[in-house]
């Protein structure tokens, strides 16, 4: 399924989510490996296999505990690079785990007794379902499997029904987000039922699983979002609303949850395993205010206060914690609306802010509905936006409340009035995502920008053939 290194399995789960190229967390060793588990690398002998399989794992524990104590993760920690200072002056050590992350996984599959449980993986007896790698125990087995790139969770899911059931229950998730471990994987469909992913780290591609739906849905026009460990696509059927959920857990997509409000054309953003979804249509074509958050670890929707303008055809953010809302059309008038809207997640209230979208200080030619809407994306909560029309990339200016010119997007970044084009944020980098077509031929080019290294310089991280624009794209990072 993959391109290289094969990471899906019909048997087990497989990682979707990719990381940065740096990663940092908490450190984690234990006081009991501190001060007393460390005996067990001068006791016994080869010939032992849990003694030399605690040595083995044990080697990299040690390089672990390179990781100095750093703050509580917050997003803020994603963005550092080595060496870095954090707001308020603490210092952080950076240890990549690109450079390790392989090791762990090698070091698991070969771990003595590991071999004869993945011989045995379908088998539930109560000393597989026990079978953590217990000469270390089983917290400190975890911390090491959150070290693990999430590409490799398919292998090691393998080992026993222990790791199964951590992958797949979606607790090592959430283990991975109390330590602010964080990867990012680019999904995007350029076929109508068809999804891709893309680990940018270790140049991977794969394909999932086909969604099944009928030919309305498939024509509809379609929003997507990615939430947790979930990748949503919303679209119609009918005359009816309907969401369709591809679980990472499962490797397989489902249907039948619903919002409060259905509706599309709306502008949504997810924080962690929380999403908000605001304005759009409903089924008869009526442009709303109402809003809704929805909880991919309960599965809940929760109907939110209504923002001040009903708009379609929106774009959706957080920044500094809060959610916000730019531009779309709405009014009596079905005009270009250049406002943005901001809701606080704490006081539940919605503030209007002025000249907010990207498109706000130049004149738009083409009618409101024709142009795609705003392509906006936060990098270290700081707000990007990509102006097809001048090929040119823009920072906001929170305090000025205006925008400014930074650099130019790909020279290769081609589309129609914005659409076919993906702009995204993807940890601590942006990511654009489109290409030239013409005569039924043409490619998708996925180039990259760390904004903190300075002007946009873009690197192409792959090229693939496609006769077709990106019609979705989300990132999800867990």
């Amino acid at each position: 399924m993959l391109e290289g290194h094969s990471c899906l399995s019909a048997a087990v789960l497989f990682g979707s989510c990719e990381q940065e190229s740096n990663w940092y967390m908490n450190s984690w060793s234990s006081d009991e490996a501190k001060k007393g588990k460390r005996r067990m690398e001068l006791e016994g002998n080869e010939g032992d296999d849990d003694q030399f399989g605690a040595r083995k794992f044990l080697k990299v524990l040690d390089a672990c505990e390179r990781v100095e104590s750093i703050p509580k993760a917050s997003p803020d920690l994603n963005l550092a690079s080595e060496d870095d200072t954090i707001e308020g002056g603490d210092q952080v050590k950076v240890w990549n785990i690109l450079d390790a992350s392989e090791d762990l996984t090698q070091l698991m599959l070969s771990l003595p007794g590991q071999s004869n449980n993945r011989r045995h993986a379908g088998d539930h007896s109560d000393s597989d379902s026990d079978s953590f790698l217990h000469p270390i125990g089983r917290d400190l087995t975890i911390q090491c499997l959150i070290l693990c790139s999430r590409s490799d969770y398919g292998s090691i899911a393998s080992l026993n029904s222990s790791f199964r059931s951590l992958i797949r229950s979606g607790e090592i998730y959430r283990w991975r987000r109390k330590e602010g471990v964080v990867e990012h994987w680019v999904y995007f469909s350029c076929q109508l039922l068809e999804w891709e992913a893309f680990d940018p780290n270790r140049g991977r591609w794969m394909h999932l699983p086909r969604m099944s739906s009928n030919e309305c849905f498939m024509c509809s026009d379609k929003e997507s979002l990615a939430v947790g460990t979930e990748l949503l696509v919303f679209g119609k059927e009918m005359m009816s609303h309907v969401i369709y959920r591809y679980s990472l857990l499962t490797n397989s997509w489902s249907s039948g949850m619903q919002m409060n409000a259905p509706r599309c054309l709306f502008g949504s953003a997810s924080l962690g395993n929380i999403a908000i979804l605001a304005g759009g249509c409903d089924s008869q074509g009526t442009i709303l205010s109402s809003a809704e958050l929805y909880d991919s670890e309960k599965g809940t929707w929760t109907p939110l206060p209504s923002m001040h303008k009903p708009r379609k055809m929106c774009s959706g953010v957080f920044m500094d914690n809060k959610f916000y809302v730019i531009g779309g059309i709405g009014g009596s008038d079905l005009k270009v609306l250049t406002c943005g809207e901001e809701f606080d997640l704490e006081t539940k209230t919605w503030t209007e802010i002025p000249n907010m979208s990207p498109g706000a200080a130049r004149e738009v030619e083409a009618p409101a509905g024709n142009e795609a809407p705003p392509l906006v994306a936060v990098v270290n909560n700081q707000l990007y936006a990509a102006d097809y029309a001048d090929m040119e990339v823009k920072k906001y200016d929170k305090d000025g409340k205006e925008w400014f010119t930074v650099g130019r997007l790909p020279e290769r970044a081609a589309s129609m009035n914005g659409w076919g084009l993906a702009f995204r944020a993807c940890g601590d980098r942006l990511i654009v995502i489109g290409g030239p077509r013409a005569m039924g031929e043409g490619f998708i080019e996925l180039n990259s920008w760390v904004p903190r290294e300075g002007p946009p310089q873009w690197d192409l991280l792959a090229r693939k053939q496609s006769v077709n624009f990106v019609y979705n794209c989300a990132v999800m990072g867990c």
